[in-house]
């Protein structure tokens, strides 16, 4: 049997990433290698959950709660995180590239080889966040509003005007 007789349609795939969603918000506190590509978490309360490898890419997790949650390793680029709340959360070598993190609280995070590149942490609190780098920093961007750790800088955003 070939390779193709297990492929997915766009619908059924669509159906998937809804229902490893629609777990997390029942309760499942473990989702990790779960695709959620483009899902929507926003408004929700989902401290403590594992989705260490997973597939987030375009979700919206905007004015979620993620406290002590674990990402590591999750793909996490274009994510749209505006106000989401994740202190103590592991976003070791997370990929955030292109992720709007406007407003967020991430205190006692760890961003250990994580991918900044083009994210907007713009009015974000990182002040205790740990394994943050320059280097990592300098790829991203953020306001006068963006708090950090002490002795790191954040390039201002461009604005659209």
């Amino acid at each position: 049997m070939s390779l193709t007789a297990f492929a997915q349609t766009p619908d059924q795939n669509e159906a998937s990433r809804k229902a490893n969603a629609d777990r997390l918000v029942m309760g499942e506190k473990t989702c990790a290698n779960c695709d959620l590509f483009q899902v929507d978490l926003s408004y929700r309360e989902l401290e403590g959950r594992n989705l260490t490898g997973s597939r987030l890419r375009q979700a919206d997790l905007s004015l979620s709660t993620f406290d002590k949650s674990k990402f590591a390793g999750a793909n996490m680029s274009v994510v749209n995180g505006f106000g989401i709340r994740a202190d103590h959360a592991d976003f070791s070598d997370v990929n955030f590239e292109d992720a709007v993190l406007v407003g967020g609280s991430f205190n006692g995070a760890n961003f250990n080889n994580a991918n900044l590149a083009k994210a907007n942490f713009s009015g974000s609190d990182l002040s205790t966040a740990t394994g943050l780098t320059q280097t990592q920093l300098n790829a991203a961007c953020g306001d006068a509003e963006t708090w950090l750790p002490m002795g790191l800088s954040l390039p201002a955003c461009e604005s659209d005007s």
